[in-house]
């Protein structure tokens, strides 16, 4: 058995067992996309597909070198242990039915590579490249649209399977693509279907984290109709703005220059952490359209409470996108207190407010990146990184820029002071837990002597 090593070379190895044994094995889909685009360094996995040998032989060949997972053999895949590769049979896939799954797979060693590559979804993920001497195979013109960034579909099978649309709405926003006309219209005729939760989530989640350009993806899923399956996003449209403050204009507009903004600054923070602050900022305005209205006395728009009156719809929103209790419980908090960096530089806060905000966001750090991809989605107005900066520097200096305030008294130290676990436990963290953010105490010591006062520690 071979021990793991450098991917790249493993799919080398792969291709010569099997032209060894008469067949033929090229590199397919994003590994190929991604190369031709110069992201060698980038590729973290490999999808093969395999020519001219049948399952049972192809299992032989690579069984003698490799460990292999045979839990996808029904869909006509082989996964190698140890490595991101995955190898295939060229298949025929026929719809059955409604969803994303509801498809009859017929693997076919020895049909066309052009036949194979009319079930894939865009152009520029149906270019193959023979690893051994690098010849590429291009039914579909997929090098050419990829060059131009076109999107564009493969052929009429597109439509079986409408997760292909988010799919398109995450290209295109990673890539910088603007859809050819006819991908557009034949999206337009797709619904939803019943796709799960988790797929639509993952399509989601790869716009946030990784789009260039997050507006052009929302731009598409505008162009082709699919903004209406998402109730919260379509309020945006047209919900109008104060020029004065928002040049960009309304809501809808004003988000997509946020995304944009948060696209621009994600560092090399972790995917987890940019899908967090990457929701919050897509959602932070939900609250507009149910608040915003005329001031006569101001005589301009305004969108008082919105910040609260988003929460709501923004867990709608993540409700039919996930279960994850993570985002579930973190992305509302910053929705609620996106405007609280402005407001409390603005009013001069004090320790103890900044505190109960950490404790409630859980990261100062991550409301400073949703606060500073709001301020910096009014183009053509320059950002103003001052409030930013000051929270920051407040929250490193009381050492909360990163995490919530840790209780200090805690279920342990209450037992050491003879109080027997049950209910009361509960209210008398809670109430040690609200002073010491109210900067009552600030050590254990303190702590203890404060929980000595309480009535019901007695």
């Amino acid at each position: 058995m071979s021990a793991p090593g450098n991917t790249l070379e493993t799919v080398k190895e792969v291709a010569r067992l099997v032209k060894e044994a008469g067949g033929r094995a090229l590199l397919v889909g994003g590994c190929v996309r991604d190369s031709l685009l110069g992201a060698d360094t980038e590729i973290k996995d490999y999808d093969l597909e395999v020519y001219g040998l049948e399952s049972e032989k192809l299992e032989s060949v690579l069984s003698a070198r490799f460990k292999l997972d045979l839990v996808g053999r029904s869909f006509g895949v082989i996964k190698l242990h140890h490595y991101d590769i995955d190898i295939a049979l060229p298949r025929r896939e026929t719809k059955l039915g409604a969803g994303h799954r509801a498809f009859g797979i017929d693997s076919d060693p020895f049909m066309p590579v052009e036949d194979a590559a009319a079930r894939r979804d865009f152009t520029i993920n149906a270019i193959y490249r023979d690893p051994l001497t690098d010849e590429i195979v291009d039914p579909y013109g997929g090098r050419r649209d990829l060059e131009e960034r076109i999107l564009r579909h493969v052929s009429p099978h597109f439509a079986e399977d409408p997760l292909r649309v988010l799919r398109g709405m995450q290209f295109v926003a990673r890539f910088c693509l603007k859809p050819a006309i006819e991908t557009i219209e034949i999206c337009r005729a797709m619904t939803p279907e019943n796709l799960p939760r988790e797929r639509l989530f993952e399509e989601w989640s790869k716009l946030l984290v990784k789009g260039v350009k997050i507006s052009a993806g929302l731009e598409f899923l505008r162009a082709v109709g699919w903004v209406d399956y998402y109730p919260e996003l379509t309020a945006l449209i047209g919900c109008r703005q104060a020029p004065e403050w928002h040049p960009e204009g309304d809501v809808w507009n004003h988000t997509l220059c946020c995304l944009d903004a948060f696209a621009r600054e994600r560092g090399d923070n972790s995917d987890d952490e940019n899908l967090i602050v990457g929701l919050a900022v897509l959602c932070h305005d939900f609250g507009k359209p149910a608040t915003t209205y005329f001031d006569p006395v101001k005589a301009r728009l305004r969108s008082l409470g919105h910040d609260e009156a988003g929460v709501g719809p923004t867990i709608a929103f993540l409700e039919r996108l996930t279960d994850e209790t993570r985002i579930l419980r973190e992305v509302p908090p910053l929705v609620r207190n996106h405007m609280k960096p402005y407001a409390m530089w603005r009013g001069g806060a004090g320790e103890n407010a900044i505190r109960r905000l950490a404790a409630e966001v859980v990261r100062i750090d991550r409301l400073a990146r949703v606060a500073a991809a709001d301020d910096g989605g009014r183009p053509p107005f320059p950002s103003n990184p001052e409030p930013i900066n000051w929270l920051m520097a407040e929250a490193d200096r009381l050492r909360i820029k990163d995490s919530a305030p840790k209780p200090i008294v805690q279920g342990r130290h209450l037992v050491e002071m003879g109080l027997k676990p049950g209910v009361k436990f509960g209210e008398i963290l809670k109430s040690c837990y609200e002073a010491q953010l109210d900067g009552a105490f600030s050590d254990l010591e303190g702590g203890l002597k404060f929980c000595a006062t309480l009535p019901f520690s007695e």
